[in-house]
């Protein structure tokens, strides 16, 4: 079975590309927002981004540094189905990328300038608390998770990620079906569809 994790900026694209797997080729699509967002619901806690952060950084502290990656398999296996691949996104740790090396898979960065992102989250409603926000506000919540927290070694840091990400896909475009096309191609090059 082939693996990708996605990782990149907020409003990059990672989930347009987890859709494409999912939808057009049959692939397990594990959403670590959605995954995140469960547990943070039966807790009685909202989805804000540093809910998800402190959620995942406990997840990485009780399970290991790969353990969105870990937990995503384990839905995926819950199923009781055959994927032709697996994509779980978005990766925001180090460690998270690691894990999906150690399974043979490949890690894909995906990004586009601030601007064209903060526009794309405030102009379509994905129903996320977290979309709503100054374009200060973004900017910031962007410097914390792409450089972590000082001497804390669960705390998101998607800089490491982006280390170690094998393909690299900018989307400053705003025609979704061109950046489909994109997204194939590099797949298709990669030899991962």
């Amino acid at each position: 079975m082939k693996l990708i994790g996605l990782s990149g900026t907020n409003g990059s694209g990672k989930d347009t590309i987890a859709h494409i797997l999912r939808d057009e080729y049959g692939w397990y699509f594990a959403d670590a927002t959605a995954m995140l967002g469960d547990e943070l619901t039966r807790r009685g806690l909202s989805h804000e981004r540093v809910n998800k952060a402190a959620l995942s950084s406990e997840w990485r502290r009780q399970h290991g540094m790969g353990a969105v990656v870990d937990k995503g398999l384990e839905y995926m296996a819950a199923t009781g189905k055959e994927y032709p691949g697996f994509v779980v996104g978005s990766l925001r740790h180090p460690g998270e990328a690691d894990r999906v090396h150690e399974e043979g898979g490949v890690v894909i960065w995906v990004d586009a300038d601030p601007e064209i992102r903060y526009a794309r989250i405030t102009s379509v409603d994905r129903g996320r608390v977290e979309d709503k926000k100054t374009y200060e506000q973004f900017l910031a919540e962007q410097e914390v998770e792409m450089h972590g927290k000082p001497n804390d070694p669960v705390a998101l840091k998607i800089s490491a990620v982006k280390e170690r990400a094998d393909i690299f896909i900018v989307n400053n475009g705003n025609d979704v079906d061109a950046f489909k096309q994109q997204v194939v191609a590099e797949l298709k090059k990669a030899g991962l569809i």
